[in-house]
């Protein structure tokens, strides 16, 4: 279905070009980050290990492993936030159990990247601050 380029939020089809699919992404990343306060969140404590890093002047391997580690999250909260808005669609307002669980395990998803990081920040940052002392 042909559609002008003020009309692109009604697109029903397949993207039909490449610069039309990238287009839709950057919609996604600012809709990531202007409606989901956890995604914020989890882009600042990313921002800040990266500024760590930076001071703590990481090794290639180390900066591979920190990098990694924000991705990981970055990913997990978008699948998360993918999962809450699917289930918000299908089920409304209606309480159902099975919606309740895939919250709950995309939720989970999510806990398992940042104890990742968190697991990964302390094995990089931690030998890192040592070299300094």
């Amino acid at each position: 279905m042909p559609m002008g380029s003020n009309d692109k939020r009604k697109q029903t089809g397949k993207n039909r070009a490449f610069v039309q699919s990238l287009g839709h992404a950057w919609d996604g990343l600012r809709a990531l980050f202007h409606y989901e306060r956890n995604f914020r969140k989890h882009l600042a404590v990313g921002t800040l290990a990266v500024i760590a890093g930076i001071i703590l002047r990481l090794t290639l391997n180390e900066w591979l492993w920190l990098v990694l580690a924000i991705f990981l999250v970055l990913i997990a909260e978008t699948l998360n936030t993918i999962v809450e808005a699917v289930v918000d669609l299908v089920v409304g307002t209606t309480y159902h159990d099975l919606a309740k669980r895939a919250k709950d395990v995309a939720a989970g998803g999510v806990l398992l990247a940042a104890t990742f990081a968190i697991i990964v920040g302390a094995l990089v940052m931690l030998p890192a601050l040592s070299r300094w002392f």
